[in-house]
């Protein structure tokens, strides 16, 4: 009893370290935009000394910052809508269809999961610019209207609706629209939810993309402003930067509190269901 105890109380110290380092860098970033430039250099205490907003008012000073949460929104949105809409109907494909080569081409789809980035980087980059779409939002959008994982995910929730359902909706000479709208999407709706919700924060965070496609300022997403006020060279404006952090993440963080409970039962019943 005693040994279980102890056991129980080891793997607890280990959870809170492991959540305390998780947020730490949450505390640190809403801290520093807090304080002034010279104490964000000399002071690592997480209690600023000089509370001071003058961060905050330089972001909304130095870039529209109005115009690029409205790009990042955008671009969000778009990505997030067409990947739902993309997976639906693949994944309602591969379930409830039958036709030759089905199950390699679904082997063929979830392969493309583990092909890196760096592999399709270049030939996006190189379509983007030839049909005119560099420094556009667009361009940013186009390359990930569909997505391999989201297919996944939503097949595996799709297999555990009895077939039955719609074959009697077939008899009855329902189309697959409405089998799809009326007895499909209600019964996996929670899933497209949590799903969705990762993919608008994957694409609300994303860098290194929208980094090679827009030039402009103005067409800015969340994270390359970010970028703005780091240097490598040195200089950084500590609070701006990190008052930048924190506006960027509010929205991801107030969807995930809200719905960590979709997420977490999506990925947990996907790994479930055969």
């Amino acid at each position: 009893m005693k040994t279980e105890r102890r056991t129980e109380m080891i793997w607890h110290g280990v959870l809170i370290l492991i959540v305390f380092l998780s947020l730490y860098p949450i505390f640190f970033a809403l801290s520093t935009s807090f304080k002034t430039l010279n104490e964000a250099f000399n002071s690592s205490s997480l209690i600023p000394k000089e509370f001071t907003t003058a961060a905050y008012a330089n972001v909304l000073q130095k870039i529209p910052f109005v115009k690029i949460t409205a790009n990042t929104f955008i671009i969000a949105s778009i990505v997030t809508a067409f990947k739902l809409i993309t997976g639906v109907l693949a994944a309602y494909s591969f379930v409830f269809f039958e036709y030759k080569g089905k199950n390699f081409m679904y082997f063929i789809l979830v392969s493309t999961i583990f092909i890196p980035f760096t592999v399709t980087m270049i030939p996006n980059f190189i379509t983007i610019s030839k049909i005119g779409l560099r420094d556009n939002i667009l361009g940013v959008a186009l390359p990930q209207l569909a997505d391999a994982t989201g297919i996944f995910l939503l097949r595996q929730h799709m297999r555990g609706i009895p077939k039955s359902l719609v074959e009697v909706a077939k008899l009855e000479k329902a189309s697959h629209t409405n089998i799809l709208r009326t007895i499909v999407v209600p019964m996996v709706k929670p899933a497209i939810l949590s799903i969705g919700i990762i993919f608008f924060i994957n694409s609300w965070n994303e860098y290194v993309w929208p980094s090679l496609i827009l030039k402009s300022t103005e067409n800015y997403t969340l994270s390359l402003a970010l970028q703005m006020f780091v240097s490598a060279e040195g200089g950084t404006d500590i609070p701006v930067a990190m008052a930048i952090s924190v506006l960027t993440m509010l929205l991801p963080l107030g969807i995930y509190s809200v719905c960590q409970k979709y997420i977490i039962n999506t990925f947990a019943q996907s790994g479930i269901k055969g």
